[in-house]
């Protein structure tokens, strides 16, 4: 079924600039909609963009990442939502960060700053010491409310819940997700790229990445390995960014958790009561548990998604949002940022492109 005005939508996106390439995805209770790709995965080298293109998923590494390891660990009893920091992790005991809470952590009411440059100073390290480096500067970080008291989108918390799930599991983030969630559900491309060199990169003959920003400090053209300063320094793999996907694998992965939500899914993988836990909107905040929900005003999401949605957002353009009452996906992969940061069109053109999705389901009494 081919959904003619979105469609349109999406390819005049491409000449009007807000972004060199795109592909989108929309699923209705689990079955492909419309599953399209235009434009280009890099303007340098013209590499046409397709439904098979591998997108730098920025914070999209928040929910499909540290989020759902966060989610095993507490179904495995190992790691509860209300545990403090200090009871995991010993060098938060006695500090400000020791009686912050995960939950505090998942829906960014921790207290933590939105951002820090960390990789200024981290960049000049030794690889071998830059993590411990990075984490002794989260735990002196100076808090800039108190935890629970109101939320500011961090990605602070969530190189804090790397640390947590790493330290609980004993494994390295992308290690924990590959042999507990991505392999079992068969998901060969949802990934970190491991920047240290005795590592093999991701990066093969069979891949094509959607190619990133022309970095100011990196001097080249980003195509690959990570966007974000932070994780790039760190060695490509943090709680907040470093995941890498496509569009038909990120949907494979939420209409998992939509199914199981329900109930209509249960093999053990994620229990049903747990994904509506994590799902369930935190009181004072317009988060989930390491999900956004619609804003009451000017959701990306547009107008149409139900209150009962969750979703997320991606700097480098990526994005996508689940109305649980309908059973809809939509996700959108861009690479807005190529060649640079600069170009913001993407923020009106969102709201715009959901609206005209949820339009053409109605018109087509798929709604």
């Amino acid at each position: 079924m081919i959904m003619e005005q979105v469609e349109k939508i999406m390819t005049q996106a491409v000449p009007d600039k807000i972004f060199p390439g795109w592909v989108l995805l929309v699923s209705v209770k689990g079955s492909e909609i419309f599953h399209s790709a235009s434009g280009l995965a890099n303007i340098i080298s013209n590499e046409r963009m397709t439904t098979d293109t591998v997108f730098d998923l920025a914070s999209l590494t928040k929910p499909l990442a540290t989020t759902l390891a966060v989610m095993k660990l507490v179904q495995e009893g190992r790691l509860g939502i209300d545990d403090n920091l200090g009871s995991i992790l010993p060098k938060c005991t006695n500090t400000d960060k020791d009686l912050i809470k995960i939950r505090n952590l998942l829906c960014h009411n921790a207290g933590f700053p939105d951002y820090r440059p960390y990789y200024l100073t981290i960049k000049d390290i030794p690889k071998n010491s830059r993590q411990d480096a990075l984490r002794d500067m989260l735990v002196k970080e100076t808090l800039v409310s108190k935890p629970g008291e109101k939320a500011l989108y961090s990605d602070l918390g969530f190189m804090m819940l790397r640390w947590v799930a790493e330290n609980v599991s004993g494994r390295r983030l992308d290690r924990f997700m590959t042999d507990e969630i991505y392999e079992p559900l068969g998901l060969k491309n949802l990934f970190f790229v491991d920047l240290n060199p005795e590592y093999e990169r991701r990066k093969s003959e069979n891949r094509i990445f959607a190619a990133t920003e022309i970095c100011p400090w990196r001097k080249i053209l980003i195509e690959g390995v990570v966007h974000d300063d932070n994780a790039y320094a760190a060695g490509g793999i943090e709680g907040h960014a470093g995941l890498f996907g496509t569009a038909q694998d990120i949907n494979s992965l939420l209409n998992k958790l939509l199914f199981t939500f329900y109930g209509i899914t249960d093999d053990g993988l994620f229990v049903p009561e747990l994904v509506r836990t994590f799902f369930d909107r935190q009181e004072g905040t317009d988060w989930a548990l390491g999900f956004d929900t619609p804003s009451l005003n000017g959701s990306s999401c547009g107008s149409y998604f139900s209150p009962k949605s969750v979703g997320h957002l991606g700097f480098t353009g990526t994005s996508f949002w689940v109305d649980l009452d309908r059973f809809i996906t939509v996700i959108l992969l861009t690479n807005r940022v190529h060649p640079s940061r600069d170009n913001v069109k993407i923020k009106e053109f969102r709201p715009v492109l959901h609206d005209a999705v949820m339009k053409d389901l109605i018109c087509k009494g798929i709604l």
